[in-house]
């Protein structure tokens, strides 16, 4: 008895409406004021499982996701050197930037910029300093997951023998091509990418069996456009590194700061800020609704009787 109150006492919780009724809220669409406030309570419904599980999960999951980020300069690599002469070449080579993604997103792995909306819905909900603390928590263990996974890729192609030179020179021209961006157009270009990350994981609840056409055009999106993003970027990155072509302070800058802070701002600050607010009156509303039907606020009753 007294190891299951330790054991409770260890376990995460964050501060929500579940936490405050003492039960868990189901999403009928039909009751809620909005399809938005749907999506909303669908994505910070799992914002709220993720900031709840254990740490070791988390950052496994998330050094899964860099390796299969691994994925995406593999095929961009292969089809940069076999589509030479193809026409609409450009395009189909793109295409493999989508492979990485989709075996994350489909095998439910940790990654970065899904955490900057889906994770943020339950802070924006209920910002407490316990809310805020759980969000670092799980940036943190994530993003550094994330990193090792990536970097364990770079290292498998770099080392490895399983690519001929065509394709290791294509993997360098790939990584070179990102690292000829500024810093500032680093930061931008991950403004963008960050926003459009977060729009696909904002489109999911409503995808059903579409989701992974939603994975693909999201993300060719971002590689047509030559945006940047932290985790794909520090696969294509870390390869020049463990090549020798690049220096270890290359990948930080100017890489990889401008790049996170970029995504982050993308996701967080304008997609999920903009997000939540325009279901907050709805919130407020349902709020409202609920509290009039529990007072049991009616319009008063007249029997017509006279007293005599």
């Amino acid at each position: 008895m007294e190891s299951d109150k330790i054991a409770k006492k260890d376990e995460l919780e964050v501060d929500s409406d579940e936490k405050s009724s003492g039960k868990q809220i189901e999403v009928d669409e039909d009751r809620l004021p909005s399809g938005a406030m749907a999506i909303h309570e669908h994505i910070r419904q799992d914002g709220q499982k993720e900031l709840e599980r254990d740490g070791m999960a988390l950052f496994w999951s998330a050094v899964a996701a860099g390796l299969s980020m691994g994925a995406s300069l593999l095929a961009k690599g292969i089809f940069h050197v076999n589509l030479v002469g193809v026409p609409g070449n450009f395009l189909l080579e793109n295409l493999g930037y989508t492979f990485g993604f989709i075996i994350v997103i489909m095998a439910r792995q940790q990654l970065f910029t899904e955490n900057t909306v889906t994770a943020v819905l339950p802070v924006m909900q209920h910002p407490t300093t316990s809310n805020f603390g759980l969000l670092m928590r799980l940036w943190g263990i994530v993003l550094f997951g994330n990193i090792v996974g990536t970097a364990l890729a770079a290292l498998a192609f770099e080392y490895m023998p399983i690519f001929d030179e065509a394709t290791r020179q294509a993997f360098d021209d790939i990584g070179m091509k990102v690292m000829a961006n500024p810093p500032g157009e680093m930061f931008a270009n991950a403004i963008i990418s960050g926003w459009i990350i977060a729009t696909m994981v904002w489109m999911f609840p409503a995808a059903g069996s579409a989701k992974i056409f939603v994975i693909v055009l999201m993300t060719w999106l971002v590689a047509l456009g030559d945006l940047t993003h932290i985790v794909v970027g520090s696969v294509e990155i870390l390869y020049l590194v463990f090549n020798g072509t690049l220096h270890w302070s290359e990948f930080f800058w100017p890489f990889a700061l401008p790049t996170l802070a970029g995504n982050i701002c993308g996701g967080t600050f304008i997609f999920a800020l903009i997000s939540h607010a325009q279901i907050r009156n709805d919130m407020s509303n349902k709020k409202k609704a609920e509290a009039k039907r529990k007072t049991g606020r009616t319009e008063p009753k007249f029997s017509g009787e006279r007293k005599t």
